[in-house]
């Protein structure tokens, strides 16, 4: 796994990944970066393929925020929001021209503690907003904030499991 639109990678390897991807419309293709602020001026002068889904890595309000207005600037099929690792509460979240959000909790050794309450304050916002919510993971910590394994832990939120996708424009 990589970040397609790291500043390393050129222009024209990407116009070669997005030939092949337009090529392969029986495919969708979930293309995810925390370099953001590249994506408005890569497809300024270039159609993002139908079966791309675009997305953004959203962790906190600091870094995670301000790639949303990048991602916005985009006209992608769907333009997701990847919240995993959750950090912190993001606070107000504009979803406008957003349609997915995918939220979930820190695994590993050196997992931190995602909280509940930041959890369902991102659910609301994205049902007030009609956007497709997913929650993948609580990770290493669980809603009662007691570390546990990854698989005990589940997807439940409120005793629920949130897995909506979402459609096309």
């Amino acid at each position: 796994m990589s970040d397609l639109f790291h500043d390393d990678i050129p222009d024209s390897f990407l116009d070669r990944v997005f030939d092949v991807i337009g090529r392969a419309p029986q495919h969708t293709f979930q293309i995810l970066t925390k370099r953001a602020e590249r994506l408005p001026s890569y497809f300024s002068t270039r159609r993002c393929p139908g079966n791309v889904w675009l997305g953004v890595s959203v962790e906190d309000r600091r870094y995670g925020l301000p790639r949303i207005d990048h991602l916005r600037k985009v006209d992608a099929a769907v333009r997701f929001l990847s919240v995993e690792p959750l950090l912190e509460n993001l606070g107000p979240v504009n979803l406008q021209g957003i349609h997915w959000v995918i939220v979930g909790g820190e695994s590993g050794g050196k997992a931190r503690l995602m909280k509940k309450e930041w959890v369902s304050c991102l659910k609301a916002q994205a049902d007030e907003a009609n956007v497709a919510f997913f929650f993948n993971q609580w990770g290493a910590w669980g809603p009662d904030g007691i570390r546990r394994s990854k698989k005990a832990n589940g997807r439940k939120l409120n005793g629920q499991t949130w897995d909506a996708y979402p459609t096309s424009e």
